[in-house]
């Protein structure tokens, strides 16, 4: 089960850096997908590997400061945003960048097949490669300045402002952080499957993710919760989801289910962490 949650897990980490800054990402799924499929593609016609990685990467980040700075700058609602961003990458992969929609995994990549393909001491290399995400996210927003700038910003962007943080350029880099994370999610994934297969983002996936950080207590009006928070709602998500497996439950009753206890999840956040009449008027997602 750990090791079919890890690549969720690591999603998770990624979206909960969004949240607690006040924000949402729903392109993460096409940006694992999409820039994945693509470094692949690059790596099988001949490119090489450190290219393919670079240029695969570059335009991860690339999304990701389209999305910081509509939100940041263009003050634009970050649900729409990602949205649009997400839906546009999908669509770009589909006519544009990838020859098919499911790519195979190239042998110039098999020096990071380890990502997802392999495993140490009998522990699957996902789950290692979800802890090490885990401890570097935990010190980057726990024993750094921008980290601890994220936790201001989500709890009160204007008093942050106030104070001379840098909230806007701080707001970009969650995003672009998020894109990169979401990448190495789906290296993991691919690594994993020998194949990436880009239509994923047709999936409810996105919402799983979602799912993940709710339930685990990061609080979606900003400024709350933490990475332990995203492991404990891997955890939960991913039991739930193994056990409607053994059910043997068809996708539509599992779809149901996740989404009546997403909706609950979302209810009690509000009442567990409301947003007061200062907060409220800014930073909406």
């Amino acid at each position: 089960m750990l090791r079919s949650i890890s690549v969720l897990g690591i999603l998770g980490l990624g979206m909960a850096i969004v949240v607690i800054g006040r924000g949402i990402d729903l392109s993460m799924v096409a940006l694992m997908a999409v820039p994945t499929a693509l470094i692949m593609t690059l790596a099988d016609s001949g490119f090489g590997l450190w290219f393919a990685l670079i240029l695969g990467l570059l335009f991860a980040v690339a999304i990701g400061l389209l999305n910081g700075i509509c939100v940041a700058y263009a003050e634009i609602p970050a649900l729409f945003v990602t949205l649009a961003v997400g839906l546009g990458l999908a669509g770009l992969g589909q006519v544009g960048i990838l020859k098919s929609d499911m790519v195979p995994w190239p042998d110039a990549l098999d020096p990071l097949l380890w990502l997802g393909g392999g495993d140490v001491a009998g522990v699957p290399s996902s789950i290692i490669v979800f802890a090490v995400v885990v401890v570097s996210a935990w010190l980057f927003l726990r024993h750094t300045k921008l980290g601890l700038f994220i936790y201001t910003i989500g709890d009160n962007p204007y008093g942050a402002r106030t104070t001379g943080m840098p909230v806007r350029p701080i707001m970009v880099l969650q995003y672009v952080l998020a894109a990169l994370i979401a990448v190495l999610a789906g290296l993991v994934m691919a690594s994993s499957n020998s194949l990436m297969d880009t239509r994923i983002y047709n999936l409810s996936l996105i919402y799983d993710v979602i799912l993940v950080v709710v339930m685990g207590g990061v609080g979606l009006s900003g400024g709350r919760g933490g990475v332990m928070s995203v492991v404990v709602g891997t955890l939960l998500v991913g039991t739930i989801i193994n056990g409607m497996t053994i059910l043997n439950l068809t996708l539509d009753v599992q779809n149901l289910f996740k989404g009546v206890v997403l909706l609950i999840a979302i209810a009690l956040d509000s009442i567990l962490n409301p947003r007061n009449e200062e907060t409220a008027q800014q930073g909406d997602i």
